[in-house]
């Protein structure tokens, strides 16, 4: 799937477009005994959110979720690689202690130490949803946030 960010630049010219394309929301990595993915996005936000539905695609198949519930969140973090690890870690404990499988995230702000967000989705139906694999935590272990041409690609290895 192709997400493309238009952008205007009013300060070159209100004619001018440009658009930013992200070719694919996340991959899987290969780890000895863990699971990791390659988030991507055109910014940040996207990139967050991405990883978001990363690690719920490790929990469960999104196609079978819906967004019947949301949850304000807001997380800080001393950088934003810490900032990612404790965003995605809020996640699994309101997966666990609320349970809820989310499969839409909308980050409405984020800085390097901190992001407000919402996300969406439904409480957990056995009958509905299969749990694939139980994810303990999101882990430092070979994280990277990295900036190229395209935008943004962040690396997350996590303790299953």
């Amino acid at each position: 799937m192709q997400h493309c960010l238009l952008l205007r630049f009013l300060l070159l010219s209100p004619q001018m477009l440009y658009s930013i394309c992200v070719k694919k929301d996340f991959e899987f990595i290969d780890h000895t005994a863990d699971i990791g993915i390659l988030a991507y996005g055109a910014d940040m936000k996207q990139v967050f959110a991405n990883a978001a539905r990363g690690l719920f695609s490790i929990i469960t198949n999104l196609d079978r979720t819906t967004a019947t519930e949301k949850r304000d969140i807001n997380v800080t973090g001393l950088d934003r690689e810490a900032l990612l690890v404790n965003w995605l870690n809020e996640l699994i404990y309101l997966f666990e202690a609320k349970e809820i499988l989310f499969n839409r995230f909308e980050i409405t702000t984020i800085t390097d130490t901190a992001l407000s967000a919402k996300a969406y989705g439904e409480k957990i139906n056995l009958a509905k949803h299969e749990l694939k694999t139980q994810v303990k935590a999101a882990t430092y272990h070979m994280l990277k946030i990295e900036q190229n041409e395209d935008g943004y690609r962040a690396q997350v290895i996590f303790d299953v």
